[in-house]
């Protein structure tokens, strides 16, 4: 079965997590992806641990599949030019460096371009490549919290970051949707183009209607702990042994959550008649609501609330999300060969196809475990190689 990117190459010289999840995403539909490290440590994610499986980063693991890894000092004039002669074949190449770091090394989207003007280069940072800060650098918690997601979680005045590197992760996903859409163009322009994803751009895509709020009212939105801003109840709540969530996001769901639960004295409230009514009277209304559901079991609620079609749930660990009947049945963990490490699994490509699949290929890269393979590909001998290592190219 042919993959919906099979034929194309993509030049990955990413690392962390923003960069290498688009590479990941291109090469699990199929592109062969190269992915390009610095002699001897390698992509930093290699080195960000805990938690480790048999001496290996669960951080660069879950991010690095379907990729050979090659090592190239790009601050020498013969890595610098193996990464053109990579480049004139490849249709992808994924960055992200500091704003002026290729151009300095030569390998920026200008340069190559001329060298090969098919090429689609996306290029990840943290504040864009544009604008009065496009140079600073921007991490993962620095964007959550500049680009307002810490202002809207946690409690009042005490701001939280989101658990997963959000800010990463939605980068890496728009940088690929990003590639797919230049890919496409290129079937009808023949021409490549500079593809900017940033950090900042994808959070505060994130905030949403958070966002518009502001523009229509000139608030800014406040923390609401476990609660929404425009939706009660839509929140947390402790039943009697564990958390439980419960998601009444409109009149007619809390209709039903009152008569399933033999609440039908709550829909006799006239603070309670809408929605709009309830947000207003939230204070009132939530601490009863707690009071009474802490009288039932997380499994009594949820089976009462399914019953009706209210979408309820507990709030899971992770072991609990991953080995979920639901999650298994989804395939939502990839199974992964490895020369290192017995069962490797970590989260599979999130979008089912029906008919072409995403696949699972090549294992998260050993360091370097391509270099010879890819050099040779290229045309260089054995000689040729063992003398780069020996000049600290490779």
């Amino acid at each position: 079965m042919r993959l919906p990117l099979e034929g194309i190459k993509v030049l990955e010289l990413a690392r962390t997590l923003a960069g290498p999840v688009s590479g990941q995403m291109l090469g699990d539909l199929g592109a062969e992806v190269i992915k390009v490290e610095q002699p001897g440590r390698g992509d930093e994610a290699r080195h960000f641990s805990p938690p480790e499986w048999e001496g290996e980063s669960c951080y660069y693991l879950s991010s690095n599949r379907n990729k050979r890894s090659m090592t190239v000092n790009l601050k020498t004039d013969q890595g610098k030019q193996i990464i053109h002669e990579l480049a004139k074949d490849s249709d992808v190449l994924i960055e992200n460096f500091r704003t002026g770091a290729t151009e300095k090394l030569g390998i920026d989207y200008e340069t190559l371009k001329k060298i090969n003007p098919r090429i689609i280069y996306l290029s990840i940072s943290g504040f864009g490549r544009t604008g009065p800060e496009k140079f600073r650098a921007g991490y993962d918690i620095l964007m959550q919290g500049y680009a307002g997601l810490m202002s809207t979680t946690g409690e009042p005045g005490v701001p939280y970051k989101a658990g997963p590197s959000v800010a990463d992760l939605t980068t890496g996903i728009l940088g690929a949707l990003g590639v797919l859409a230049a890919l496409l163009a290129r079937e009808n322009t023949g021409e490549g183009q500079f593809v900017d994803s940033s950090l900042l751009d994808g959070q505060i895509m994130t905030l949403n209607h958070l966002a518009t709020g502001f523009f229509a009212t000139g608030q800014s939105a406040k923390p609401m702990g476990q609660g929404h801003n425009s939706i009660v109840p839509y929140q947390v709540f402790k039943a009697s042994d564990k958390n439980i969530i419960l998601a009444a996001a409109n009149d007619a769901l809390w209709e039903k959550v009152c008569k399933a639960m033999g609440w039908e004295d709550l829909l006799q409230v006239e603070a309670y008649k809408t929605n709009q009514l309830r947000v207003a009277n939230r204070d009132r209304l939530v601490p009863v609501l707690a009071e009474r559901f802490a009288q039932f079991t997380s499994d009594e609620i949820c089976t009462k609330m399914d019953e009706v079609g209210v979408p309820c749930g507990p709030v899971n660990a992770v072991g609990e999300a991953v080995t979920s009947p639901q999650a298994v049945a989804r395939e939502t963990m990839a199974n992964i060969d490895h020369p290192k490490i017995k069962d490797l699994k970590t989260p599979a490509f999130p979008v089912k196809l029906s008919d072409t699949p995403a696949s699972v290929r090549l294992h998260p890269p050993l360091l370097g475990e391509h270099t010879d393979e890819v050099l040779s590909s290229l045309g260089f001998n054995n000689d040729e190689i063992s003398r780069m290592r020996e000049d600290g190219v490779l």
